[in-house]
């Protein structure tokens, strides 16, 4: 009787409920016996140990203070540009001296074409993340389309952009994708000066065509860049910069469209920021010819 009331008890806690639908994982969790613990794991001792925390938080420090600068750029708010300088330049010292830096820095050492293409990721993210913000955000206000619709004039950039790569991608080639991606970049500036309140849809849709085109080789052409031209030992930490500098171009993009924009995106917002971008495209095809 107490065997069938104990049953009872579990078949109402556990009612509606299937263990068998738990993965296994936590399953394993939940039987396997549990290891007695009598101290630090040398294993989780070694992996502490491998993490480079004041680098983390210096890094941290870095990237927030200078983005915090930029989400609303004014000279009142200068100290948050000391606070990265400082932070970065302690950042630096502490990732050349320490034995597993969060960030190898010696990777930059002495290798100029690995350094320009990071200034090429630089520039050409700037553009390209530029467009997807601003552009965006102009359909929406300017054209009176909604978010839905903007959306969907944003899918054939998408869509050329993936040809591009399958296409593309076969190629070992690097420097040809690098000057057809700036051309697309350039193209497409221009292209975005050409248009006003009244422009029609197709010509939206023209221009995120033309950028699907960069959208397509410069990634590809700038991590091939970055494969042959890094240290084979550094790879791994040399794509990660180029991650970096990616998103420090996607940083720098978000507040050139917000000081573009201001308050609403009108025609002239839209205008000042394709001059800007078309500026950080022919940068980025000077670089690519050299």
């Amino acid at each position: 009787m107490t065997d069938q009331k104990a049953e009872g008890r579990g078949r109402t806690a556990t009612a509606g409920f299937d263990r068998r639908l738990l993965p296994p994982m936590l399953l394993g969790l939940l039987r396997l016996p549990k290891e007695a613990r009598t101290g630090e794991s040398p294993q989780r001792g070694r992996l502490a140990a491998q993490l480079d925390l004041p680098g983390m938080a210096l890094f941290a420090v870095t990237l927030i203070s200078l983005l915090l600068f930029l989400m609303n750029l004014h000279l009142r708010d200068w100290y948050l540009l000391v606070i990265a300088a400082a932070a970065s330049a302690a950042f630096a010292a502490r990732e050349l001296r320490a034995p597993i830096p969060f960030i190898d820095l010696r990777v930059l050492g002495g290798n100029t074409p690995l350094l320009v293409t990071y200034g090429r990721a630089l520039v050409a993210y700037v553009v390209a993340y530029a467009f997807l913000y601003g552009f965006t955000q102009r359909t929406e206000e300017g054209f009176g389309l909604s978010p839905f619709h903007a959306g969907l004039v944003q899918i054939p950039m998408f869509l050329v952009a993936i040809g591009v790569s399958i296409v593309s991608g076969r190629s070992k080639g690097v420097r040809g994708k690098l000057l057809v991606g700036a051309l697309g970049q350039v193209v497409a500036c221009a292209v975005m000066l050409t248009l006003t309140g009244d422009s029609p849809v197709w010509m939206l849709v023209l221009v995120a065509l033309i950028f699907g085109v960069p959208q397509g080789l410069n990634s590809l052409g700038l991590q091939n860049s970055v494969y042959f031209q890094a240290d084979p030992e550094r790879i791994a930490s040399s794509a990660g910069l180029l991650r970096t500098f990616a998103y420090i171009g996607s940083m720098v993009a978000s507040s050139t469209a917000a000081a573009s924009f201001g308050q609403r995106a009108d025609t002239g917002g839209m205008h000042h920021l394709a001059w800007i971008m078309l500026g950080a495209g022919v940068l980025y095809l000077m670089q690519g010819v050299r």
